[in-house]
Formats: structure tokens, sequence, C-alpha cells
């Protein structure tokens, strides 16, 4: 009966961090980006060169002590920009795939408790979408709306709609008719709040996966734009520009380090996220 009791009494929250506490891997990976974002954020109080500091004397130097990760070909020191890089490229992750999911997850909510001709306007239109692959309808966006980091933000959040949309309706639809929306319905609740305060919560799961997941893809997608000549333009040192900075230099001996370091950043980000995304989802799926 103890035993019984004290399970009952252990409440989704504290169950969800038992299960994550196993998943390793998913925590190593969660440290590695909140370092990451902790280096963007505090990036002035311990670098101690600044962003476009040229030093002339110093130009295309290798790693070293004094430069970690060598200088480019304007003496800048690399470190610190792939450091003040990380505040662009992990912003336009998140920013995009935030707008993404808070657009996809109200049409998902919407189209899942109204039904009808609204959840059919609703699910063509992202067939529509699904039917692009998700980069060439990032150029495609981007190239109608003209370059920089803003328009990426807005094509990446576009082309990431369609799929919170339906991760959220799946959800939606698997409690519409539980008992507590059926006792809020003849409480006389409002459609607004059985939507988003009886439906959304038992949504935010999925949404949360696919959210950390998306994360990495939007970074990678904006860094090829960049690379592209279609997002962030030098001299920002966003990751993806640097790497186009730097593709002269791709074949050159001695140089490969000024595209091996924005490209390990690219794909320690990515990795990470991804490795988090399966470890919330682990932690998260009661099966």
């Amino acid at each position: 009966m103890s035993s019984t009791t004290t399970s009952q009494s252990v409440s989704p929250f504290e169950l969800f961090l038992r299960r994550f506490k196993r998943e390793k891997l998913a925590i190593l990976a969660g440290s590695i980006l909140l370092i990451m974002v902790l280096m963007a954020i505090f990036a002035p109080f311990f670098l101690s060169q600044g962003l476009n500091d040229f030093d002339y004397d110093k130009i295309l130097m290798p790693p070293s002590a004094e430069n970690w990760v060598g200088t480019d070909l304007y003496g800048r020191d690399l470190f610190t920009r792939l450091v003040y890089g990380a505040r662009i490229s992990l912003s336009v992750g998140f920013l995009s795939v935030t707008f993404g999911a808070l657009l996809g997850s109200v049409l998902g909510i919407m189209a899942a408790y109204k039904g009808g001709w609204l959840d059919t306007i609703i699910m063509r239109a992202a067939d529509v979408l699904f039917a692009f692959p998700s980069f060439l309808l990032a150029i495609a966006i981007v190239a109608v709306l003209g370059g920089g980091i803003v328009n990426v933000i807005i094509a990446i959040a576009i082309f990431s709609t369609p799929t919170f949309a339906r991760i959220t309706r799946s959800s939606a639809l698997a409690v519409l008719n539980s008992q507590y929306v059926r006792a809020a319905t003849t409480m006389g609740a409002s459609h607004f709040r059985i939507m988003f305060v009886h439906i959304l919560p038992s949504t935010i799961g999925g949404i949360l996966v696919y959210f950390t997941m998306r994360v990495g893809t939007s970074v990678l997608t904006a860094a090829s734009l960049s690379f592209l000549g279609m997002g962030a333009q030098p001299p920002s040192p966003e990751w993806g520009a640097m790497l186009a900075s730097s593709r002269d230099f791709i074949a050159v001996d001695g140089y490969m380090y000024l595209t091996l370091y924005p490209g390990l950043c690219i794909f320690l980000t990515v990795l990470c996220c991804n490795v988090l995304g399966d470890g919330l989802r682990a932690a998260l799926d009661p099966k």
C-alpha cells in the first residue's frame, strides 16, 4: 500500500526528471548547449579581443597560445568571432523555431478543436508546404523577401510551422474527448480556455521534443543560406558567413582551420540538439 501511495504522490515533472537523469548523453548534450549559450551571452566579459579588432601583423596565423584557433585573413581572432557568431546562429535557431512553434501550435489546436472546413484548410495548406523540400522552400522565401538575418528567420519559421501544426493537432485529437475536456465544456468554459488551458498542456511533450531537434536544423539551414550569400553577410561572424568568407582557403595547405572550426561549431550544435531531443523523447514518452 505504501509503495502505491508513493508512486501516486510523484508529480509528472518529478517522473520526467527521474527518466531524464538516465539519459546521460542527453544531459551531456544539454550541458554543451548551455555552455555555448552562456559563452555567447557573456562574451564581452571574458574575451580580451573585440569582434573586429584587426591586427595586420597576425594575418592568417595558425592556432597558438595567444590565438587558440588562429586568425583570419584580416588578422582577427577566430575564437572571438566564433563566440560572437554563436549569438547570431543560436538566436536565429531559437527565434525562428519559436515563431514556427507558436504559429503551428495555434493552428494545430484550432484544426483539432474546430474540425470541419477549418481543419481541412489548415491541413491542406500544410500539405502544400510539405510538398517542397525544406531548404528549397527557404531559398524561395528568402529570394522573394531578400537576404538578411531577419528574412532567414521568417523563412525558417514558415517551413517549421506545418510540422508543429501536425504534431499539435495529433496530440490534441487524442485528448479532445477526455473527461477533463468534457467537464470543462459542461461547466461552460470558453473555447479559448478549453483549447489553451485544458488541451494545449497535453501537447507540450511532442512540441518540446521537435522544438529541440528543429533548433539544430534551423542553425544548419541559416548557415547554409549565409554560405550561399542569402543570409548573414560579411563581416558578420555568423558561422555560415565565416565559412563563405574562407571558402577560397579550403584547398590551401595550412589554412584548413579557417573552415574547420566554424564547421565544427555547426556540427556540434546540430548533434547536441538531436541527442538532447532524443533524450527528451525517451523521458517524455510514457511507452
